[in-house]
């Protein structure tokens, strides 16, 4: 048995614990450490190797698993008992096969595995790697089933549990509006047809009200046999639809194929509102959607900073060198900001802000001071040398009077004074007197 140590009973009793451990009960030495090298390499898991069945019982003794794969022909179980070992632990397998037929597909689907994979084929490694990062993935994702039929909500809910997704469960279309109010997690909706008080149709529309389907997506059910119904719940605005009974194995495909749109479309709406170079929120998102702005609060500020003299920078050492002075800045701006919720962006060339909620002008000039002499201490390594940068900043307390940007511009003309002054420094209305701080327009 090969693993991590820990694999065997500690004396003081059983180590049930888990995080993204993998199973692999595999008698072929060669397959069983390619996979290894493979999942941990590109999903950051843990993977435990047992070569027999009785290898296998042990351990599933002292550890939970989040996911297992297993052959079905071991050395000390040649006819598969290795799948209702892992049943009784309750561990989410994948089979390897060497054959795939109807009666196959059927025998699989009645032993309620998660999927099965040809052993045989030439891409074996990579079809498990993506498998199994599917099924980690899972974890991060939150759906509801929505359904009066217990029985049938439930069977949604073992299955969507067997895949690792977070699962609620609501009894009526007004319980699942209340449910996704409170629950902005959820990501993928499953609903039946026909409800007490409202149907699945009606259902799909009250929820597009409110959550668009790069943000959330709908799965219409129904043992109906109106063929139109299925254009209907895609015409309110369900993003799928399919008819029971169902074939398990299409039911997965359909929220798997769910599932890989909605992280295709976050990661695409991760990239358009973050700066390339830093990654900080970009422009965009610091004015358009930065979720702090809702609403502004008097006990809100805002800063403007400015790297000092930053044109000789690429003057004297290059471009290059110009961008891992930005990337370092972004870097202190990224921890610190994060450290106490704050959001910072840069807003072009060698301008950052930073928005900080529920905080006066004593603790926005204070942090942003932190700030500066953060990055005059810092020294930026370039290919034969070292160079330091400073900044300087301009702060305000927000005003609930006032637009947004309006005290923008205020901050800005804090900035423009504190480098008029001598650069390197933090300017807010606790440092000028009060004849002299900038009117917002």
């Amino acid at each position: 048995m090969n693993g991590d140590t820990g694999n065997l009973p500690d004396q003081d009793g059983p180590n049930l614990e888990s995080s993204n451990d993998i199973l692999i009960v595999e008698d072929s030495a060669s397959l069983s450490t390619l996979l290894r090298q493979r999942l941990e390499q590109e999903t950051g898991a843990r993977t435990f190797h047992c070569a027999s069945f009785d290898e296998a019982r042990l351990l599933l003794t002292t550890r939970k698993f989040t996911v297992a794969l297993t052959g079905l022909n071991l050395p000390d179980a040649p006819q598969g008992e290795i799948l209702e070992l892992l049943s009784e632990h309750k561990v989410p397998t994948i089979v390897f096969t060497a054959t795939l037929d109807d009666e196959t597909s059927t025998r699989y689907a009645e032993r309620k595995i998660i999927d099965y994979i040809v052993k045989s084929d030439n891409r074996t490694v990579d079809t498990v790697v993506r498998t199994v990062d599917r099924i980690l993935t899972n974890g991060a994702f939150s759906v509801l089933v929505v359904d009066d039929a217990r029985s049938a909500r439930s069977g949604l809910v073992e299955i969507l549990e067997r895949q690792n997704f977070r699962v609620f469960e609501a009894l009526s279309g007004r319980q699942a509006l209340d449910l996704l109010a409170e629950n902005a997690a959820i990501e993928l909706v499953i609903t039946d047809y026909h409800m007490p008080d409202m149907d699945g149709y009606e259902l799909t529309r009250s929820i597009r009200a409110t959550r668009s389907s790069d943000e959330l997506r709908i799965i219409g059910v129904s043992s109906s046999s109106d063929r139109r119904l299925s254009a209907s719940f895609l015409k309110a605005g369900a993003s799928d639809f399919i008819y029971r009974p169902f074939v398990p194995e299409e039911l997965q495909c359909r929220i798997d194929n769910n599932v890989e749109t909605l992280t295709q479309l976050k990661r695409l709406r991760y990239l358009a509102e973050r700066d390339h170079l830093t990654g900080l929120a970009n422009r965009r998102f610091f004015f358009e959607k930065n979720p702090l702005l809702r609403p502004v609060s008097s006990h809100d500020a805002i800063a403007i900073l400015d790297i000092d003299h930053f044109k000789s920078v690429n003057d004297n050492y290059g471009h290059e060198a110009g961008d891992r002075v930005l990337k370092t800045l972004g870097g202190i701006l990224n921890e610190m900001s994060a450290a106490n919720r704050y959001l910072a962006a840069r807003l072009g060339g060698e301008e950052f802000a930073i928005y900080m909620k529920d905080t006066n002008a004593f603790q926005a000039h204070s942090f942003c001071e932190q700030i500066r002499a953060r990055v005059q201490a810092t020294d930026i390594p370039l290919q034969n040398t070292t160079i330091s940068v400073t900044i300087s900043a301009g702060v305000v307390e927000m005003e609930e009077r006032e637009t947004f940007g309006n005290q923008l511009n205020a901050a800005d003309q804090l900035l423009y004074m504190a480098k008029k002054n001598g650069r390197n420094r933090v300017y807010s209305s606790l440092t000028l007197p009060e004849a002299l701080l900038p009117e917002p327009n």
